[in-house]
């Protein structure tokens, strides 16, 4: 079995505070070099491509140099996802590495970002976002649209984003594509209505679902808990771990085989998936 991407959370720490973010009970960790090491020579076989990412900021990792070292010299496709917050401090390391793919999530610098401060924030991103883009794709994603006390705030960033690339707001009457609108060469922006995490509790969709979860991809927790998708920050749907045992194995289980059959018949097995807003068109 390949997979079209794997999630690998290499903390689960963050030093934002979204209110929207998915509460999780697990304690705050950092995956070790030693022990991504052991994931990565454990998942090779199974993808080319991973996402430094579940819950968490990546850029936050004290080691983030070696992990990015690590998945280079296994000649990994490297993606993430970031608040931006801490582009600075990592700046050498992304420009130095190839990175595939950053997502910026711009929406998360309203709670966290003095608004005296946007403007700063907004810049080192756009500067770095000019210099990487030579050789990584970079999305800026504004994930609060219909959020009307986020109004203020989404037209600021939105307005400066586009005075900045030169554009303007009659070019994105399809703000809110699926690919996001292009801005530069490998630069996009996009739109989107604030994410609904999984709760595992109240029933958001129907049973009906089609889903990608261990048919293209899987995610690991920074313990080391492998689960079908990265919306399963908590581990509701444990399938095994990846430092205790192998990857074809677990893939093997009984609950992994019926959550993949069931997916491939549109079908949501697990009581936890019928809690998640997110499906994609049958």
């Amino acid at each position: 079995m390949r997979f079209k991407k794997i999630y690998i959370e290499i903390t689960n720490s963050c030093d934002f505070h979204c209110s929207f973010c998915f509460g999780s009970q697990r304690a705050a960790s950092f995956m070790s070099p030693e022990d991504f090491a052991i994931v990565v020579r454990k998942i090779r076989p199974f993808t080319d491509y991973v996402y430094l990412h579940v819950l968490g900021e990546p850029l936050l990792h004290p080691r983030f140099e070696e992990i990015v070292s690590i998945a280079r010299k296994a000649d990994l496709n490297i993606n993430l996802t970031t608040n931006g917050n801490l582009i600075g401090k990592q700046k050498s390391v992304l420009l130095m590495n190839k990175i595939r793919q950053i997502n910026f999530s711009l929406h998360d610098a309203e709670e966290n970002i003095n608004p005296e401060n946007w403007i700063d924030y907004l810049q080192s991103i756009l500067n770095f976002a000019d210099e990487a883009s030579g050789s990584t794709y970079i999305n800026f994603r504004l994930w609060n649209s219909g959020v009307i006390v986020s109004e203020g705030f989404t037209q600021f960033f939105l307005s400066y984003i586009l005075n900045w690339y030169d554009k303007y707001k009659n070019d994105f009457s399809v703000l809110g594509n699926k690919n996001g609108i292009k801005l530069a060469e490998h630069i996009f922006l996009q739109s989107a209505p604030r994410f609904d995490w999984p709760d595992g509790y109240s029933i958001k969709a129907s049973t009906i679902k089609n889903c990608y979860a261990l048919r293209d991809h899987i995610a690991i927790l920074a313990d080391g808990q492998v689960v079908p998708c990265c919306l399963d920050a908590d581990a509701q749907l444990y399938l095994g771990n990846i430092f205790t045992e192998n990857l074809e194995y677990i893939l093997q289980t009984h609950r992994a085989v019926s959550i993949r059959k069931g997916f491939e018949q549109h079908r949501a097995i697990e009581f936890f998936c019928t809690t998640c807003g997110f499906s994609t068109h049958l």
